[in-house]
């Protein structure tokens, strides 16, 4: 018997209705019969317990008009960008005539109207996620990107998701590394300023055999009030490695939620997977990074590191899993979990967690929580640095230990002075206190 639906729920259930006869049919009714069956997550999910999806989105917004975002994006020349404004793939607004060779782009939506075979197959791995569920049940266009087998594209591309007003969105991309590919895709939301956006957001990742992805995602939360979550759902092949690096922050502080779940399966033999990010928040401001790794085959590695800066009354919130089978022998994973307390009033969750069902691995995890080193500051601040200046060198420093193996040097140094910004703006508060 189905249960009652909630009157989010029902709202939900209204926008499927509307979209439940677009393209790719089956796979909407699909993934909304998981929905419906798993609801708005809540507390009592233990994979949502420090987030609660169903208290922040009792009020579900409006869908925003479909493609009435910007339609002229700018790149710079070395890049190929491909913005989604409002949901929409925005063609004029890429650059697609500078699309280098071997590399196809389409919307989602002509994939889906064409019945396309392999987008199809792709499109909805599982996950047993109710978010990714609403996603694939309400998508309404996204970036099919294929690279092809061989092919070592030195240009970035970047997947640019805008929002230009404050209704709900349901993006879902799909990028396909074909076998023995090399490719750097970076991955960028940049929320409405208007309060209530509300953004479901999810990338679809498949490695194939020797495929090397260096992946970098800037990802900023909304106003108060806003509900973002962003989904990458990877698989990778054998001997493939995927190299994820992200930034979190919000754009205005004042309490929006943003939560970033990450889904990988390692099915090749000795793959590779390296996961990392720095989190900046402040105010009442709410960021989770969920993630689940699991390797399916032997000889796998996997890393996660993740760094959390609190300030004021800001919520961090880590949980990680890495997930071991019984055929996965000769695993090696590692994952790590940090926070700098800032404020007393800042709090952090953590939930690193070990899944082990083979005899022959090697699997580690841990997590801290603490406030800067007084000595270190007292070793700077004696030396005619003032406080403020001091404090940022070392929270500096703890952020981009995140960093420091993105392989692209370029990249590496524009995070860094992101981080840096982020920083100057503190100081910039803290004087003016």
């Amino acid at each position: 018997m189905q249960r009652d639906l909630s009157p989010a729920e029902t709202t939900l259930s209204s926008f499927f209705d509307q979209r439940k006869g677009d393209a790719a049919a089956a796979l909407r009714e699909s993934a909304w019969r998981e929905f419906v069956r798993r609801g708005l997550p809540n507390k009592r999910v233990e994979s949502w317990h420090y987030t609660d999806l169903r208290a922040a989105l009792r009020e579900i917004a409006p869908p925003a008009p479909v493609g009435g975002g910007p339609t002229r994006v700018a790149a710079p020349g070395n890049m190929l960008r491909l913005a989604l404004g409002d949901g929409a793939f925005q063609r004029n607004g890429s650059n697609l005539d500078a699309a280098p060779e071997g590399v196809l782009v389409q919307s989602l939506r002509e994939a889906l109207a064409q019945g396309d075979a392999e987008v199809m197959a792709a499109l909805a791995p599982q996950t047993q996620d109710a978010a990714v569920a609403l996603n694939a049940a309400l998508m309404q266009d996204g970036v099919v990107l294929r690279i092809a087998p061989g092919a070592h594209v030195a240009q970035p591309i970047e997947l640019l998701s805008l929002l230009s007003g404050g209704g709900s969105v349901f993006t879902r991309s799909l990028v396909l590394i074909g076998t023995g590919a090399r490719a750097t895709i970076l991955e960028r939301t940049q929320p409405s300023a208007c309060s209530g956006a509300q953004i479901n957001h999810a990338v679809v990742m498949a490695l194939g055999d020797g495929a090397r992805v260096e992946h970098v995602a800037r990802l900023y939360g909304g106003a108060p009030g806003s509900v973002g979550v962003s989904s990458l759902i990877a698989t990778l092949g054998a001997k493939s490695s995927l190299n994820s690096c992200a930034l979190t922050c919000f754009a205005t502080e004042g309490g929006g939620l943003l939560r970033r779940q990450i889904f990988a399966r390692l099915v090749g033999a000795e793959a590779e997977i390296r996961l990392a990010g720095a989190n900046y928040l402040r105010g009442n401001d709410h960021a989770d990074t969920t993630l689940v790794v699991r390797h399916e085959a032997p000889g796998g590695r996997s890393r996660e590191m993740f760094r959390y800066i609190l300030d004021d009354a800001a919520t961090g919130v880590f949980q990680g899993r890495i997930s071991v089978a019984r055929a996965a022998q000769k695993t090696d994973g590692a994952m790590q979990s940090k926070a700098l307390l800032l404020s007393d009033c800042a709090s952090m969750n953590n939930k690193p967690e070990l899944e082990i069902f083979a005899d022959d691995v090697l699997c580690g995890h841990g997590a801290t929580c603490g406030r800067l080193d007084e000595d270190q500051l007292f070793y700077l601040t004696a030396r005619g640095i003032p406080k403020c200046e001091a404090e940022a060198l070392l929270i500096a420093g703890f952020a981009n230990e995140a960093v420091a193996d993105v392989a692209d040097e370029a990249l590496r140094e524009a995070l860094s002075e992101e981080i840096s910004g982020w920083l100057t703006a503190r100081t910039r508060v803290v004087k003016a206190e």
